[in-house]
């Protein structure tokens, strides 16, 4: 009897709890989730290669400098309202579901960037002008605050354990490919009309690009279902809500989510900011800072340092997928470490390539900024959805990420701006990376391995109905084994000793 409550104690798998995934779906959820990514940073290359223009056209009474620090300054302005996006969007994904908050955030994303391209300038409207600037990038920050949380929430939960860093990876390929997207055409653009075609009329081009690419993402993300992960979720909670438990239903309530993530959840919350702080800091410095920082500071040709971050972004959009299936094999914690350690030592040397001029040694210096991007950008969407369980994964992801990267990674292009023109020193920026790569390797210490791992409060997801038989099987037996060991020590126990 005793064993037999043993071996119920030891509960093993049973097959209604193993996931087989549907490769058609999990195709079309990476797609979709994807291109919402490639939406948003596709304005974010755009902005950053503009940021020069744009600083003429809505800040023409300020000096050189401050119009990018101006442009800048409205650029960390959408992110000083992310977390708000973030603790409306993510709490409500966690109770309606993220396929809908997602649809909801491509509409606002894509009108708000699509609006850019009507703006009136100063010239025409004066300082109403950077008002609707401002206007526009508040609502595209107000609605990212509930996407990039909410679109590697949806793939991990699609994704089978053993590829949720493959297929993780995609969703911040897409973020690449459209920052790439953005910056080639205002390239493009910048050498076919000049800059003086580009300040009159050519910038607004780039956002008008943004409203066909919307409603691609929206048709595709309506046609989306929900995740596996949520449905089994969703379903627990009704039952629980027919016991009519008062205690459960304060704890259900948006209030109570919240409380419960930074009670219960708030390691997981620090751990999360130190890895999006490592990521975004490391991310905005070399996609949004970096081209503003060679033309402005160093003095180089626009349309060289823009081809250099351009090859930069297109050798991460190659290598990405590649370091998220690196991760799937050798872990999480080993890539962000190394990424962190080399960020720590490279940084420095990197700026001072990047300051030689010319084209050769800033172009390997521009090469050290891609590889140590890509560390962080092919690993960290199936990184941090697996820090938090199911019922509060996007709600707590959408706060952690957001204020992480409100506070630090949206305002890297402000602050090294204004520290670079208030010190005069041009190596201001590499010191800012170091400091970022500390963070990163304190947070990777405390992070514990998720590669090949279910889920926080899911179940094991597999490919194939042969993958889900051997793994019930292969817990069966370890159960088996585990219940074994206990009944052979309780039966030591009761042995009278030996005489």
């Amino acid at each position: 009897m005793v064993r037999t409550v043993i071996r119920r104690r030891k509960r093993s798998l049973r097959e209604q709890d193993v996931t087989v995934t549907d490769p058609p779906k999990v195709r079309r959820a990476v797609t979709a989730a994807a291109l919402g990514n490639t939406m948003e940073w596709f304005d974010f290359g755009v902005y950053a290669y503009l940021a020069g223009t744009l600083g003429k056209v809505f800040f023409p009474s300020s000096s050189p400098g401050a119009q990018v620090v101006s442009t800048f300054a409205t650029f960390a302005a959408a992110f000083l309202v992310r977390p708000l996006g973030g603790l409306v969007f993510g709490p409500l994904g966690d109770r309606v579901g993220r396929q809908k908050v997602l649809a909801v955030t491509m509409i606002m994303m894509a009108a708000s960037t699509f609006a850019v391209g009507f703006l009136p300038t100063y010239a025409a409207v004066g300082f109403a002008a950077p008002l609707l600037l401002l206007v526009c990038r508040l609502v595209q920050g107000f609605s990212t605050g509930g996407e990039y949380a909410g679109a590697t929430t949806y793939i991990a939960e699609y994704a089978p354990d053993k590829r949720r860093g493959f297929l993780g990876s995609w969703l911040d390929f897409g973020t690449f490919v459209g920052y790439s997207l953005g910056s080639g055409l205002v390239t493009v653009l910048t050498a076919v009309l000049g800059t003086d075609g580009m300040t009159d009329w050519g910038w607004r081009i780039p956002f008008f690009v943004a409203g066909p690419m919307g409603l691609i993402g929206l048709y595709m993300r309506l046609k989306l279902e929900e995740t596996p992960a949520f449905q089994r979720e969703e379903e627990a909670q009704a039952r629980a809500r027919t016991e009519n438990d008062p205690v459960e239903e304060a704890r259900q309530s948006g209030k109570g989510r919240l409380k419960e993530i930074f009670t219960r959840h708030w390691q997981a919350v620090l751990i999360c900011m130190g890895l999006v702080l490592l990521y975004n800091v490391t991310n905005y410095m070399v996609t949004s800072y970096l081209p503003t920082y060679m033309s402005q500071t160093l003095g180089e040709p626009e349309t060289t340092s823009q081809l250099l971050v351009l090859g930069t972004m297109l050798l991460v959009v190659l290598m990405i997928t590649t370091v998220g299936r690196t991760s799937d094999r050798w872990g999480r914690r080993p890539v962000f470490m190394a990424g962190s350690v080399a960020l720590i030592v490279l940084a420095a040397p990197a700026f001072l390539l990047i300051r030689q001029g010319g084209i050769l040694l800033p172009a390997f210096g521009c090469v050290v900024l891609g590889l140590l991007l890509v560390c962080f950008a092919g690993t960290a969407a199936s990184t941090l959805p697996a820090l938090f369980p199911t019922r509060l994964r996007y709600g707590a992801l959408s706060i952690a990420f957001n204020i992480s990267v409100s506070l630090f990674g949206g305002t890297t292009p402000l602050f090294a701006s204004a520290l670079v023109e208030a010190t005069g020193n041009d190596m201001v920026p590499a010191y800012y990376l170091m400091v970022a790569g500390v963070i990163g390797l304190v947070a990777t210490f405390f992070l514990h391995e998720t590669a090949g791992r279910p889920l926080r409060g899911s179940g094991p997801m597999v490919e194939t109905p042969e993958q889900a038989r051997q793994l019930v099987a292969r817990s069966r037996t370890t159960a088996g084994r585990q219940a074994r060991d206990v009944w052979l020590r309780v039966r030591h126990l009761w042995r009278p000793p030996d005489k």
